[in-house]
């Protein structure tokens, strides 16, 4: 049963008022008032009734500012958090105390979403958002956007100063990083966060407010998991630049900017050229090429992925046509799959549909699919994807190998046909006794699976070499041939066979 509005505020006014300094002065004039009217029973009765009363008005106030300072609501709808928000800014530029909006990002969720699933992802998130809420106050807003990022508006207050944010937000990643348990074990995240106070944000909409702590978030992201960032005018100047190459990305994709370009791949028993690779690049007009790792941030946050696939998927198979046509024998082309593709139901029709419409048959095509991928469980929608490429007739390669979590058992699930040696494994391995030891390692599994095999990263001859007397199939790296666009890809192919005519094979191990 609810207690009556004046009642509540008559309860927390006594509370107050007991529990002043001025209240607590006159406990000994009380006992001695007791003296004269009541004798010495009168005075054991308050010696002893006074604390009693006073401990249960302490125990009352403390339950009040417990109750007040626990955000015991919920997350509210984006849009209402808007509206929220812009009343926070008026209250504090009205009172001159200071607000500040924050956003909080869980790291390396797609990671999480590969591993475990949907579902597991859910119900860490749902924590997330829980222990976020525990540490702000009920006055405080707060709501969710996307998967895995909160917003939250605090209210206004004197001592709300960039210390107090950074004490505050650290207490957030300190709650949010205790172990959630997801099928009896304990799974441990983390967080980034970046956030602008409101002294800090001369604008008065909540949307450029929010994209000034988003901003700050991003920064956050790209320092590292578990980073806070606050927002600053050199932040609104990178963010405008990011903007901007957001914008300019969606509209590269249009115009053609945005294309392969073609890195070989060579046998090491008959040094014939084995495939390509399609490697995404960005042909900026005042910026240059820019690789990957540039734009694919803004493409994976506008939910691009899927077409910068299908843009990259087209001119690759262009490219195969073009080969076919000048009688130059390119046998497969690799393209790397995001998450984000391989999550689509209907890829096995589409792709289909694709090498149809360019008379390719699967086989020439390689499916590049990132080792952690492989970790997912048997139902999930990108198993039945990768398995039923597979059955479709297409190459499975396994990506980046020994930097992720894929077991033998998925390894034979997936139907895979080559595994890729990461470079890490790869380099200086002809120098380096322990690399050239996990090479070995690395291949000699491979074989006893009947699985092909790639290194990449091959930069030496005698990285080259090596790898061909571990018995590695194919080489792939800057001492074979840089990445290049389609119309450098004739030119090298013909430099290359005359290189290779009459040098005598590298012999691999035998016994």
């Amino acid at each position: 049963m609810r207690n009556h509005p004046s009642f509540d505020r008559f309860a927390h006014s006594l509370v107050r008022t007991l529990n002043s300094p001025a209240a607590l002065a006159f406990l000994p004039a009380l006992c001695l008032g007791a003296f004269w009217v009541g004798g010495e029973r009168a005075l054991v009765a308050a010696a002893l009734g006074l604390p009693l009363a006073y401990a249960g008005v302490g125990i009352l106030g403390v339950g009040g500012a417990a109750r007040s300072n626990r955000h015991t609501g919920g997350l509210v709808a984006n849009d209402r958090f808007e509206l929220e928000l812009e009343k926070v800014f008026e209250a504090a530029n009205r009172s001159g105390e200071t607000s500040a909006c924050i956003a909080v990002a869980l790291d390396d969720y797609n990671q999480l979403l590969d591993l475990h699933g949907q579902a597991a992802a859910n119900h860490v998130t749902e924590q997330f958002c829980t222990r976020v809420l525990s540490m702000i106050r009920t006055r405080d807003v707060a709501t969710r956007v996307g998967g895995n990022k909160m917003l939250i508006g605090l209210r206004p207050a004197q001592q709300l100063d960039l210390e107090a944010c950074i004490q505050m937000t650290g207490r957030i990643q300190s709650v949010v990083e205790d172990p959630v348990m997801l099928n009896g074990t304990g799974l441990y995240m983390s967080c980034s966060i970046g956030f602008c106070l409101s002294t800090n944000e001369t604008s008065s909409t909540a949307e450029q407010w929010i994209n000034a702590a988003t901003g700050a978030l991003v920064e956050a992201q790209q320092n590292g998991p578990s980073t806070i960032r606050a927002f600053s005018t050199e932040t609104r100047r990178r963010s405008r630049i990011r903007t901007n190459l957001r914008k300019e990305f969606d509209a590269a994709l249009s115009s053609g900017e945005i294309c392969p370009w073609f890195q070989p791949q060579v046998s090491t028993n008959t040094g014939r050229i084995t495939g390509f690779e399609a490697l995404a690049r960005w042909e900026h007009p005042q910026k240059g090429v820019l690789g990957p790792h540039v734009f694919l941030p803004f493409a994976e946050q506008a939910e691009l992925m899927e077409r910068l696939g299908q843009t990259i998927r087209h001119h690759a198979f262009t490219a195969m046509q073009a080969w076919d046509r000048a009688g130059v024998v390119v046998p497969r082309i690799g393209v790397n799959f995001s998450s984000d593709e391989l999550r689509d139901p209907g890829l096995v029709d589409r792709l289909k549909w694709e090498l149809d419409h360019f008379d390719l048959t699967p086989d020439r095509l390689a499916i590049e699919v990132l080792e952690t991928v492989f970790s997912r469980r048997p139902n999930d929608v990108i198993t039945r994807n990768v398995t039923g490429l597979a059955a479709l007739g297409c190459c499975i390669d396994l990506d980046d190998f020994g930097t992720g979590h894929a077991s033998i058992a998925s390894i034979k699930r997936f139907n895979v046909s080559r595994i890729k040696i990461d470079r890490s494994f790869v380099a200086k391995s002809d120098q380096d006794p322990s690399q050239q030891q996990l090479a070995s390692a690395i291949l000699t599994m491979a074989e006893r699976l009947q699985l092909e095999t790639l290194a990449e990263g091959v930069e030496t001859p005698g990285e080259h070499a090596l790898m061909a007397q571990l018995g590695c199939d194919h080489v792939q790296g800057f001492g074979i041939g840089k990445p290049m666009p389609f119309d450098q890809t004739l030119d090298w192919i013909a430099t290359y066979r005359n290189k290779v005519n009459g040098v005598p094979k590298i012999g691999r191990q035998t016994g």
